[in-house]
């Protein structure tokens, strides 16, 4: 018989991996919703909409916790605020991630900053909350094991979602199981997208929603570099282009003033050696 478990999840598209990989490895997972993170609350009911539209075609049931923003600003909202005073914008995806395949997700900042050590006790405080949420609805109804869908991406804190994660279930009296799902985080971008599913391009805190949009805008600054850099380059190609067709033009002019003034000077003779035969 499967051993039931309760999954953490933040997402549909999040869930597409863990729940079949869990399932393959002879569990039953129910997943709770518990992301009193997401902002602004729209976009907390959408990704929950998406959610349960998937999971009921999989016949996986979706719990819903409790969407507590005062709890979470009180929490992860202070740690961050007091980072921003200090820091400024500091974002960047898991800074732990240049160890392995996810390196090209590495962030500008050090990895041993205080600017990067304030993000990480930011999602750390985060992940604590929910994942304690999570840990007494599990408890409290009879569930053995907990689970999240978070290390899918590549872009979190993989060891500190394990740490918290444990130090939840222990508190609960609850077995944690953690897999680092990161390596299967290109299939569930696949399938999701193929699906059709709604994609947030965000964590979910207000956050990491001014973060992303600071990367898209340095991604598109430097594409717009990049594109008038070679916009520079192939105006200095096409200068020399030019350059050297002129050159090939001038020295054909060249060539023909030469020979023109050859057969003018030809005719010039001939005309006077012609001259001088008809005098005699």
């Amino acid at each position: 018989m499967p051993t039931r478990i309760l999954l953490h999840a933040c997402c549909g598209p999040c869930s597409l991996e863990p729940v079949r990989l869990l399932r393959e490895e002879d569990f039953d997972p129910v997943i709770y919703y518990a992301n009193s993170n997401i902002h602004p609350a729209d976009e907390y009911a959408h990704r929950l909409e998406t959610l349960r539209e998937w999971a009921e075609g999989e016949e996986v049931p979706v719990i819903e916790g409790t969407y507590d923003a005062d709890a979470w600003e009180a929490t992860a909202g202070r740690v961050g605020d007091a980072a921003f005073e200090r820091f400024g914008m500091v974002h960047g995806p898991d800074p732990h991630a240049a160890e392995d395949e996810t390196a090209a997700h590495a962030p500008s900042i050090p990895a041993d900053s205080e600017a990067a050590a304030a993000r990480e006790a930011r999602c750390r405080a985060c992940y604590r909350l929910r994942f304690e949420e999570a840990a007494r609805y599990a408890r409290e109804h009879g569930y053995d094991t907990l689970g999240t869908t978070l290390s899918v991406s590549p872009y979190q804190y993989t060891q500190v979602i394990r740490e918290e994660l444990e130090r939840a279930a222990a508190a609960e009296g609850l077995t944690a199981h953690f897999e680092d799902y990161r390596p299967f985080y290109d299939e569930a971008t696949r399938r999701s997208r193929e699906g059709g599913m709604y994609r947030q391009n965000y964590c979910g805190c207000r956050f990491s929603d001014a973060e992303a949009e600071a990367e898209r805008e340095e991604r598109k600054a430097a594409r717009r570099a990049a594109r008038e850099a070679e916009a520079t380059d192939h105006a200095e190609e096409r200068a020399a282009a030019e350059a050297e067709r002129a050159r090939h033009r001038a020295e054909k002019q060249a060539y023909a003033d030469k020979q023109a003034k050859k057969r003018a000077i030809l005719k010039a003779m001939r005309e006077k050696r012609d001259g001088g035969t008809d005098d005699q």
